[in-house]
């Protein structure tokens, strides 16, 4: 008779799978200008943002801390870049906010938990399983899954600042595995994003489930993930779970 497959730990993303920003990034750079007499639009701030933000992984991966930045730097010239980018030349005028940004970030009150978190979570330790963070998150994670009432949850939080690896790489997966005293094909990972979680998580022999956003997925990405690792929402879960517990191991 085949043995059935049994997870016992499953590791989590938490950008757009576990929490999200309360209003949209944007909105929230632009009401800290104004508060420092700096009137920006909106848009133009949330367009920026993604431009820097993109210019910045590329030159400066995993916070530069190879390169001898910390986190909390790598962050505020990304804020200052974005307001330049936006249309502000005076860095000393946009300093301020950048400080004030990073410290609102730190904070649970710019995040909320998605919905159906919360129950999924709970769901997953009654069942017994052992539960943790994987994510590219900095050193502020901790704080802000605490004051949400998240961290309890958890086993271990491992982001990518602490472990010295971003997803996709191999290496946090792995590190991930060892914290958990678990063999890959014990261990199953959740996340939204395709080739950080999934095929991060994939690509290590652990089991991935790929949360869906509010944008439809890619046909080449559909194409790619079987349905039954697609979850339309984490209420979706636990009968995932249920499926791929009742597979046969190497099918």
């Amino acid at each position: 008779m085949a043995r059935r497959l049994q997870i016992r730990l499953l590791t989590w993303d938490v950008t757009d799978t576990l929490l999200r920003l309360r209003r949209p990034l944007g909105e929230e750079y632009a009401a800290k200008a104004r508060a420092h007499g700096l009137k920006v639009e909106a848009a133009a701030l949330g367009q920026a943002f993604r431009q820097a933000h993109r210019a910045q992984s590329h030159s400066f991966p995993n916070y530069g801390l190879s390169q001898g930045l910390t986190s909390r730097r790598w962050w505020l010239d990304v804020v200052l870049q974005t307001f330049h980018l936006a249309g502000v030349q005076d860095a000393r005028a946009v300093a301020p906010i950048a400080e004030q940004l990073y410290e609102d970030f730190s904070s649970p009150s710019n995040w909320q938990v998605l919905e159906g978190a919360e129950a999924a979570l709970r769901g997953c330790r009654r069942r017994g399983l052992r539960l943790a963070v994987v994510s590219n998150f900095d050193r502020r994670l901790e704080a802000v899954l605490a004051g949400l009432g998240l961290r309890e949850h958890f086993d271990f939080v491992l982001t990518s600042e602490a472990a010295g690896w971003p997803k996709p790489d191999p290496r946090i997966f792995q590190e991930a595995l060892r914290l958990g005293h678990v063999e890959p094909a014990a261990a199953a990972h959740v996340g939204d994003s395709y080739r950080c979680d999934y095929q991060g998580a994939r690509a290590v022999g652990m089991h991935g489930f790929l949360v869906l956003g509010p944008e439809p997925l890619e046909p080449a990405v559909r194409d790619a993930v079987p349905e039954e690792h697609i979850l339309p929402s984490l209420s979706h879960l636990l009968p995932a779970l249920d499926r791929l517990e009742g597979s046969t191991p190497g099918l």
